[in-house]
């Protein structure tokens, strides 16, 4: 058998065949979607006893705000959380899909995920799509190992700090944990930081804003604390209300009759037995 007849499997990683297509496009006209810009401010730092990770909950779809009140701190295990920076259905899928493979792992072995497990698979899949997977994340958690802080960039790369930023509001939280951190925090002061910092992204960034959402891990213990802090109350609401007439008026009845009856007729030689 000649080795032109054997089939090769394919090559695992990113596919290259429309690349092609798309310069085609490209010298005919045909402009390439741009990025959109996004806007998050999600941070974590190491204190103590574990791992404080925070993030701002707007939702931005470019110049608008399409949610008010997302959540952008994903569950990967119960000792591993991930905040989510970029693409908002990027951020959804990746961390799932990662969050399912860490439950067979643990249903498979018996045994507690490990932090560095999550991060391989995260950013595995981030270098096979080059980018093009728009989703920069905060990884943290507390495993046999000790507490544990990681960021993963778009392109795969990553980075092993004890306080991280992502994000386009990520300068200004920099610029908090860079003046006030310190080794040994407390949970308290911790989540103290973690709040000063969001809310610099929030004051500071048009991407960031609405409420702050943090999460507290610790040994065989996490605390989500769900809209922890709102700096941005509703000042105005209007006295009249916006309210709704309780039923719906009948403006027009009309009954078209059906004017003409189609019978089909089956036509046709029977089979022959």
């Amino acid at each position: 058998m000649s080795k032109s007849a054997v089939e090769v499997p394919p090559r695992c990683g990113f596919s290259f065949d429309l690349c092609r297509r798309n310069a085609m496009l490209s010298e005919k006209g045909v402009q390439a979607p741009s990025y959109r810009k996004t806007g998050t401010t999600i941070v974590g730092l190491v204190f103590q006893d574990g791992v404080i990770l925070g993030a701002d909950t707007r939702a931005t779809e470019g110049p608008i705000v399409c949610d008010k009140n997302c959540e952008k701190i994903h569950y990967m295990a119960p000792n591993i959380y991930c905040c989510g920076a970029g693409t908002a259905a990027d951020t959804e899928a990746v961390t799932d899909m990662v969050s399912s493979q860490l439950q067979l792992h643990r249903h498979h072995t018996g045994r507690e995920s490990r932090v560095i497990t999550a991060l391989t698979l995260l950013k595995k899949h981030l270098f096979n799509y080059q980018g093009h997977v728009q989703a920069a994340l905060v990884l943290g958690g507390v495993d046999i190992t000790g507490p544990h802080l990681h960021t993963i960039y778009p392109h795969g790369s990553t980075d092993t700090l004890p306080f991280a930023t992502m994000g386009s509001g990520s300068l200004a939280a920099m610029a908090i944990f860079e003046t006030k951190y310190k080794e040994g925090l407390t949970s308290d002061e911790g989540i103290k930081l973690v709040t000063e910092a969001i809310c610099s992204g929030i004051f500071n960034d048009l991407g960031s804003g609405s409420n702050v959402d943090v999460c507290v891990i610790t040994k065989g213990h996490k605390e989500y604390l769900r809209n922890h802090l709102l700096p941005n109350p509703r000042t105005y609401v209007s006295p009249k209300d916006y309210s709704l007439s309780k039923k719906t008026e009948v403006l027009l009845t009309k009954i078209t009759p059906l004017k003409e009856k189609v019978q089909v007729i089956e036509r046709g030689d029977a089979m022959e037995e």
